[in-house]
């Protein structure tokens, strides 16, 4: 992985900050991490997202150990077990959006009610059974429960969402809480009617090619 550092600091501050801008976190909630050689950078326990500064953001070895002086978000342990298991994900950003929380109050996964749950990387967003917050017990069950997705919720808790960028990954964010909402609208009707696993599919692999795509530039024809 090529990677500037001090970029990467700069761009979990500013994650951070537009998770909170956006209203997935509030106060100090949630965390953000992304992937460097020899480990990850985790933002900080404790510290204002208004007043975060690069300098703060916290250098982690995969043995869990600390480069210089700051203590990281008591969540290290999945941002590293996840980075860790998953060559396909580069940064992960945890919140704990309103909707989102109250379906992992509930114990539920999102099911495929809309055809954007395919940013999640499958047919449904699991929730990870509840352990305490900083455990390596919750740890695991997120490992479990992040399997073949991009995001889960954890029970009683909040939302993990992971991509191979900041970027995707806040995006993957915001799109759990949109699911979370519509589903949460749908329950009061009854269980909502959901897509299949084939028109699920079919998205996903339409996601391979969605957006802006490089290509070859070509000679325009010659004219007659």
């Amino acid at each position: 992985m090529t990677y500037d550092e001090p970029d990467l600091r700069r761009s979990v501050v500013e994650t951070c900050q537009a998770m909170q801008r956006k209203g997935l976190v509030k106060g100090t909630s949630g965390n953000v991490s992304v992937r460097i050689d020899g480990g990850f950078l985790i933002s900080p326990t404790g510290v204002p997202y208004e007043t975060l500064e690069p300098g703060q953001v916290v250098r982690m070895r995969w043995d869990g150990t600390v480069k210089g002086c700051m203590t990281p978000s008591s969540e290290w342990r999945f941002h590293r077990d996840i980075l860790k298991r998953r060559a396909d994900l580069n940064a992960i950003v945890h919140t704990h959006s309103m909707h989102a929380a109250a379906v992992s109050v509930l114990g539920h996964e999102i099911p495929p009610i809309h055809y954007r749950i395919a940013a999640a990387g499958g047919p449904n967003i699991r929730c990870a059974g509840y352990a305490m917050f900083g455990t390596q017990e919750l740890a695991d069950l997120a490992v479990a429960a992040m399997e073949g997705r991009r995001a889960c919720l954890l029970a009683h808790h909040g939302v993990i969402a992971a991509h191979s960028s900041l970027a995707g990954a806040l995006n993957v964010a915001e799109v759990v809480e949109e699911l979370a909402t519509l589903y949460l609208l749908c329950l009061p009707m009854g269980k909502p009617p959901q897509l299949s696993a084939d028109a699920i599919a079919k998205v996903i692999e339409r996601h391979k090619t969605y957006g802006q795509q490089p290509h070859e530039e070509k000679a325009a024809p010659a004219g007659r």
